[in-house]
């Protein structure tokens, strides 16, 4: 028996979003959604569940249909930026507690 994969609600928004971006770059490259099966050699149902945004499907099946649209790189984007991540990897650097020494003049 499976069990609900516990996901907060706006991230179900998010994958919704997702899912009919995909969607809507399919129909615009004007593949029908048994030619995205045929080319990403996903099942059709897969295809209709990430188009949902489903949050069951696997990371490697979103990447495969990225693919096959050419989107693929956008995914390389994701986490690329992250500015709270660097602040709190600047906050952690290391301050010593005395000032380095000064080298003797001759």
């Amino acid at each position: 028996m499976k069990t609900a994969t516990a996901i907060l609600p706006q991230n179900l928004r998010i994958l919704r979003e997702l899912g009919e971006r995909i969607q809507l770059a399919r129909l615009r490259r004007k593949l029908s959604a048994e030619q995205m099966a045929e080319r990403t050699g996903l099942g059709r149902k897969t295809i209709y569940h990430i188009e949902q945004g489903s949050p069951t499907v696997a990371m490697g099946s979103y990447l495969q249909v990225l693919f096959v649209l050419g989107l693929e790189k956008d995914l390389t984007t994701v986490a690329a930026a992250d500015p709270l991540g660097r602040k709190l990897q600047d906050a952690g650097i290391v301050t010593y507690k005395r000032a380095p020494r000064q080298s003797k003049k001759p």
